[in-house]
């Protein structure tokens, strides 16, 4: 193990922001639906930048760059994934669909169906929708989404942060779509 070392930032071979943005993005957008919290979207940005989603959707209460706190979890990532803000939710859920999205809620619900369990479709466009820290998808809206998917939890709370939620859903899309 003594030959073991940690890599310096510049042997990491990363891209810069106008690479990133020439260079394909999976067939995903991720939608912060009502998410209060500047570090959770912070920390999505980062991971949608580590994953190369196509685009965030910000909707309702959710901040929008730029903003110093959301940057401090960003770490630059609002400058390289593509953003919008969209004020209504319903009104962005149905203008994916009508793009071809499948509009996929990550909510625990009578019909969920585990992420575990979830075939994911390498000739489909997906739309992953993150809900409020608190109450989750807006209610309004649950008519228009295709599926909802729940992470397999065994713990007591069978909760977690948004942006951690975010990042295991993420990551699973990006596995099964570019790899």
């Amino acid at each position: 193990m003594s030959s073991t070392k940690k890599l310096k930032l510049e042997e990491l071979g990363r891209i810069d922001v106008e690479t990133f943005k020439q260079t394909e993005k999976i067939p995903l957008v991720v939608v912060l639906d009502n998410v209060r919290s500047m570090h959770n979207v912070g920390a999505v940005f980062r991971t949608a930048d580590a994953f190369i989603v196509n685009k965030i959707v910000l909707c309702g209460i959710t901040p929008q760059p730029p903003h110093r706190e959301i940057h401090k979890a960003a770490l630059g990532a609002t400058e390289s994934v593509d953003w919008i803000y969209e004020k209504n939710i319903s009104d962005a859920l149905q203008n994916l669909k009508n793009e071809n999205y499948k509009i996929i809620g990550i909510e625990q619900t009578s019909i969920s169906v585990l992420l575990t369990d979830y075939t994911i479709d390498k000739s489909e466009k997906y739309a992953l929708v993150l809900g409020n820290e608190v109450d989750g998808l807006t209610d309004e809206a649950l008519p228009i989404y295709d599926t909802f998917l729940e992470i397999p939890q065994l713990g007591t709370k069978h909760s977690l942060n948004v942006s951690v939620c975010g990042g295991i859903v993420m990551w699973e899309f990006f596995k099964n779509l570019k790899m």
